[in-house]
C-alpha cells in the first residue's frame, strides 16, 4: 500500500508576519483530523522556514523523540537542559523530551532558514531527556527509543534503491525529484513522482523501489515498526 501525500495539502502554519511559515503533514493544533493523527511512530513532519532574525519562543515537549534536518542555513538551539548549539545542512539534531523539556529554536543567521523536524512517539514514556547532534550525519541514524530507522537517500537520475521492508515506512522528498513504486525487477519507469515536499506512506513491509528522477535528490526515509 502507498499512499502519496502531496505538498500543497500540507496544512498551513506558523506565523507568517513573524516570519515563520510552516507546513504540516499531520493533524496538528487547529488542523485537527483524526484520520491523519500519526503514521507508525510518526506523528509530525513539518517543513519550517524562518526568516533571518526569526524564531519560536520557549515552549514545552514531553514524551516525544524530535528529530530535526536542517536544508539550509544555521539552527540555533537552547534548552531548559542547558544545551545550545548551532545546527547546519548535512547535520542531525536530536531531542528526546521525555518527562519534559522547553527549548528555543531561532534564526540568528542573515539568510532564511529551512529545516524539517519530525516527532515521533517513543517506546516508553518518561525518563530523562536526552540531546545530541550528529555533526556530518551519513546515511543512517537508528532511533531505538522509537523504534525506528532513519535513512538519507540521494539517488542519482535512474538509480534504484531498495526501501527498507518495514511495517511503516515514510518517505519525504527534501529536494529534488524521485519515483516510488514497483517491486523488484521493474525497469524504473513506472511508480508515482514526489517533488519537495511530497510524500509517501507505505504500509504491509513489502519491497518497494525508489528511483532518482531527475537531478539532484535528497529523501528522508522513516522505516519504522
Amino acid at each position: 500500500m502507498i499512499d502519496v501525500r502531496r505538498a500543497g495539502d500540507r496544512y498551513r502554519g506558523g506565523e507568517p508576519e513573524a516570519g515563520i511559515i510552516t507546513r504540516h503533514a499531520f493533524s496538528f493544533g487547529p488542523h485537527y483530523d483524526p484520520d491523519n493523527l500519526r503514521f507508525g511512530a510518526l506523528l509530525a513532519c513539518n517543513e519550517e522556514r524562518l526568516d533571518a532574525g526569526a524564531g519560536f519562543a520557549e515552549h514545552p515537549h514531553s514524551h516525544t523523540e524530535i528529530v530535526t534536518w536542517v536544508v539550509e542555513g544555521e539552527l540555533t538551539h537552547r534548552d531548559s537542559a542547558g544545551h545550545a548549539t548551532v545546527v547546519r545542512p548535512g547535520d542531525l539534531q536530536r531531542l528526546s523530551a521525555a518527562s519534559g523539556v522547553r527549548h528555543t529554536e531561532r534564526n540568528d543567521g542573515d539568510r532564511p532558514l529551512v529545516f524539517v523536524q519530525m516527532w515521533l512517539a517513543p517506546l516508553e514514556p518518561g525518563g530523562d531527556p536526552a540531546y545530541e547532534v550528529v555533526r556530518g550525519v551519513g546515511d543512517r541514524y537508528e532511533l531505538p527509543g522509537a523504534g525506528a530507522v532513519l535513512h538519507i537517500l540521494r539517488p542519482a537520475p535512474g538509480e534504484r534503491v531498495a526501501l527498507p521492508p518495514a511495517p511503516a515506512v515514510h518517505v519525504h522528498t527534501v529536494r529534488g525529484a524521485v519515483r516510488v513504486g514497483g517491486t523488484d525487477g521493474t525497469d524504473g519507469t513506472d511508480g508515482t513522482e514526489l517533488g519537495p515536499g511530497d510524500a509517501a506512506r507505505i504500509g504491509g513491509g513489502g519491497t518497494v523501489s525508489l528511483w532518482g528522477a531527475a537531478g539532484p535528490a535528497e529523501v528522508l526515509v522513516w522505516a519504522m515498526g
